[in-house]
């Protein structure tokens, strides 16, 4: 197989995988969705059987990935008293603040978000800062948890070009 004359059955999926994989470091776009619409187009392009199934692998390791980035960082803020409102009214912050300050707004505005509503809730900046660090830990592991996942779908889909 000639990847030079493939035509956009291998190119525009990569360049969507790829730019899919830098969107869940850099979230400005929908980063593991967009990886996998990269896969499901290069399956609708290339068709058979073998394509669909490296599709269907692909689309298993999304959803894994999206259930485990919820499921296990979740927990873990749970844990350390952390609620689920601190964080939606943090991420609404960030939003916030990716329009005030570009690139880097939004993680400041995620990260004063839940440290203005701890110190509201606790009355203390001890704990509010605990708190804090331990939410911006479970953000990091949640892209973690989706960078790999992505990375994995890279993976199998550069095995499915191979075996088609």
């Amino acid at each position: 197989m000639n990847l030079l004359t493939e035509g956009t059955s291998v190119w525009v999926p990569a360049i969507l995988i790829l730019v899919g994989i830098v969107g869940i470091v850099v979230p400005v776009v929908p980063g593991l969705l967009l990886a996998v619409l990269g896969v499901l187009l290069w399956a609708f392009e290339t068709g058979g059987a073998t394509a669909w199934t490296f599709f269907g692998v692909c689309l298993a390791i999304y959803l894994a990935g999206v259930a485990i980035q919820f499921l296990v960082p979740g927990k873990r803020l749970r844990q350390q008293g952390v609620k689920t409102s601190t964080l939606l009214l943090a991420a609404a912050l960030g939003v916030i603040g990716m329009f005030v300050i570009p690139v880097v707004g939004f993680v400041l505005g995620f990260v004063l978000g839940i440290f203005l509503v701890e110190q509201g809730r606790s009355r203390d900046r001890t704990q509010a800062w605990a708190r804090t660090k331990h939410a911006v830990r479970a953000v990091l592991t949640s892209m973690g948890i989706e960078l790999c996942a992505g990375l994995l779908i890279a993976v199998t889909w550069v095995v499915g070009v191979l075996a088609t």
